[in-house]
C-alpha cells in the first residue's frame, strides 16, 4: 500500500507544479486582481549593463541602448565592465563621446553581484534598469517599463523576455515555449499582487531600494525583487516592455546548472517575506520555487516506485508511458526530433536534471557560477 501512495504523491508534486499551480492563479485572478497604475512618467534612469568579456555583442548592446525611445535628458547609460580582457570596455569607451555613456572598467574579474553592488552608487538616476549585454530592447521597452512606476506602490518592474530564431538550436522551440509559460505566470502573480522574480536581461528598481545582495548570490534578478517585496513595496511585470535574445545565447547545460544553483541558493530569501506574514508571496514563493525543485526528485521517486510496483498490466502500462516519456528525451538529446513538439521531453528532462548539479555548487559555493 505504500508504494502508489508514494507514486502518486510524486506525480502530483509533478501535476501541481506545472498545470495545477496555473489553474489555481487563473481561478484567483477572476476573483481580484490589483493591476499597478501605469501613466507616461520619465524619471530619470540609469541603464546599467554588467559586462565580462562581451566584445562579440557589446556594439550591437550599445547602439541599441543609445537607440531607446527615452527623453535623451533623463538617461544615462552605465557600462560596468568587471575585469574584462577582450576588449569589451574599450568599445563601450568609442560611444562616451556626448556624456551620454559612461565607462566603469573594474581591474579584477570578480563577479556579476559584486559589479552591480560596486556600481549601483555611480548611478545618477532616480531608477536603475539593468540589462545584459546579449539583450536586445525593443525601442520602446524602457519607457514602458517605467511607466509603472508612476504608483508609488512599486518598487521593481520587470520586462517580458522573448526568444529570436528558435529555429536555429535544437532545443529552441522547447526554450520559447518555456518562456511564454513562465510570462503568464508572472502576469498572473503580478495582476494578483507582486511577481518574485524578473528578467535579468531587463528589470528595473527605484535606486533607494537596491539592496546590495551578498557578492555570491547567483541569481540577482530575484534576490533584487524579492528584497523590494519584503521592503512592503510591489514587484510588477510589463508584458510590453519586450526584451529579446537570440536562441542560441540561451542553451546549454551549464546555463542551466547556474540558474538551478540560484534557484536553490534563493531559498533563504523566503524568512523576507514571513516577517511580516505576506500570503499571497509565500503562496507564490512555494507554488513556483520551493516546488520546482522537488520537482526532480518527484520524477525520480515516480520512476523507481513505479518498478516496484510492476506487475499488473494497469503499473505495466504506466511504466511504459515513463518508458516512452524518458526515451524520447534521450532521442532529443542525440537527435533534432520532428514535429517540434517530441523535444519538449528532452528540454524537460534536461532543465530538471540540472537541478541535481545545480545543488552540487550550491552547496559547495563554487565560484565558477559568478557568471554564465
Amino acid at each position: 500500500m505504500l508504494a502508489p501512495l508514494i507514486f502518486w504523491t510524486a506525480v502530483a508534486i509533478v501535476v501541481y507544479t506545472y498545470a495545477g499551480y496555473p489553474v489555481v492563479l487563473s481561478l484567483l485572478r477572476r476573483a481580484f486582481h490589483r493591476p499597478a497604475r501605469r501613466a507616461p512618467v520619465f524619471p530619470s534612469v540609469t541603464l546599467l549593463i554588467p559586462a565580462y568579456n562581451e566584445a562579440g555583442v557589446m556594439e550591437r548592446k550599445m547602439r541599441n541602448s543609445l537607440a531607446l525611445d527615452y527623453p535623451v535628458e533623463q538617461l544615462e547609460i552605465l557600462v560596468a565592465s568587471d575585469g574584462s580582457v577582450d576588449g569589451t570596455a574599450a568599445i563601450a569607451e568609442r560611444f562616451t563621446e556626448g556624456g551620454r555613456v559612461r565607462v566603469l572598467s573594474f581591474a579584477y574579474n570578480r563577479g556579476k553581484m559584486a559589479t552591480l553592488n560596486a556600481s549601483v552608487p555611480y548611478a545618477r538616476g532616480e531608477i536603475v534598469v539593468f540589462s545584459d549585454t546579449a539583450a536586445i530592447l525593443r525601442p520602446d521597452a524602457l519607457r514602458r517599463l517605467v511607466e509603472s512606476f508612476a504608483d508609488p506602490a512599486v518598487g521593481a518592474v520587470s520586462g517580458r523576455y522573448a526568444v529570436i530564431n528558435p529555429g536555429d538550436v535544437s532545443s529552441g522551440a522547447s526554450e520559447d515555449f518555456y518562456w511564454r509559460y513562465e510570462t503568464q505566470l508572472k502576469i498572473l502573480e503580478s495582476e494578483l499582487g507582486s511577481t518574485l522574480g524578473a528578467h535579468g536581461h531587463l528589470y528595473a528598481i527605484r535606486r533607494e531600494l537596491y539592496p546590495y545582495p551578498p557578492p555570491n548570490t547567483i541569481n540577482d534578478d530575484y534576490v533584487v525583487p524579492i528584497s523590494v517585496i519584503a521592503k512592503g513595496y510591489r514587484t510588477v511585470y510589463e508584458p510590453a516592455a519586450l526584451v529579446y535574445e537570440e536562441a542560441r545565447e540561451m542553451t546549454g547545460f551549464g546555463r542551466r546548472i547556474r540558474i538551478m544553483a540560484g534557484n536553490i541558493q534563493q531559498l533563504r530569501e523566503f524568512l523576507g517575506l514571513l516577517r511580516p506574514f505576506r500570503p499571497l508571496p509565500v503562496f507564490f514563493f512555494v507554488s513556483h520555487k520551493l516546488m520546482r525543485l522537488l520537482v526532480p526528485f518527484a520524477m525520480v521517486t515516480a520512476l523507481i516506485s513505479n518498478v516496484a510496483l510492476l506487475g499488473t498490466p494497469i503499473w505495466t502500462a504506466v511504466f511504459g508511458a515513463q518508458a516512452l516519456f524518458y526515451a524520447l528525451a534521450f532521442s532529443g538529446l542525440v537527435f533534432r526530433l520532428r514535429p517540434k513538439v517530441l523535444m519538449l521531453p528532452f528540454y524537460f528532462s534536461m532543465i530538471n536534471a540540472a537541478a541535481f548539479f545545480g545543488l552540487y555548487h550550491a552547496c559547495t559555493r563554487r565560484r565558477s557560477l559568478a557568471w554564465d
